[in-house]
């Protein structure tokens, strides 16, 4: 089934490793992405009536899933915190790819970052459960992203009900 998507990620950093992911994706047949966007559509919402957040709401709108491409510095954007907050409160399915050794073509590998999942959490049995212990976290690399990425989309997409 095709799936609308919504990656979540760290523009300046990773943008070039996302675009590796983003087009394994988008060559496959009957898949379906959110429209890639760059840093000056991201630069002319700041500058609109309701800015970045009211954008995000545009692109979340009809996606099924939230998959959040995460590098070195993603654990610490605000707007990418955002993201996931809305993707929880929406009810999408939600899961986690550490793209840290995707090779940036002028840049190489990166160092590992912390899992923006690691971030929010519930109140379950009056302790935290953090979003990591709730949703799947997968590594690009070691877990073939290219061959798997759309059987995790799709089982975030079914555990979440869509």
């Amino acid at each position: 089934m095709a799936r609308k998507v919504f990656f979540s990620f760290h523009y300046a950093r990773d943008v070039r490793r996302v675009v590796q992911v983003r087009n394994s994706w988008v060559v496959r047949p009957n898949s379906e992405a959110q429209p890639f966007y760059d840093a000056a559509e991201f630069e002319e919402a700041k500058k609109r009536a309701g800015g970045i957040e009211k954008w995000i709401e545009e692109q979340l709108k009809g996606t099924s899933v939230t998959v959040v491409l995460f590098g070195a510095e993603t654990y610490d954007r605000e707007w990418v915190r955002h993201e996931i907050k809305r993707s929880y409160e929406l009810k999408k399915g939600i899961l986690a790819i550490d793209i840290h050794r995707i090779k940036d073509p002028q840049l190489g590998a990166d160092v590992q970052g912390k899992n923006p999942l690691d971030y929010w959490h519930i109140e379950q049995n009056g302790r935290k459960v953090p979003f990591s212990s709730l949703y799947s976290t997968y590594d690009w690399v070691n877990d073939d992203g290219y061959a798997n990425m759309s059987a995790w989309i799709e089982a975030a997409a079914v555990a979440a009900g869509r």
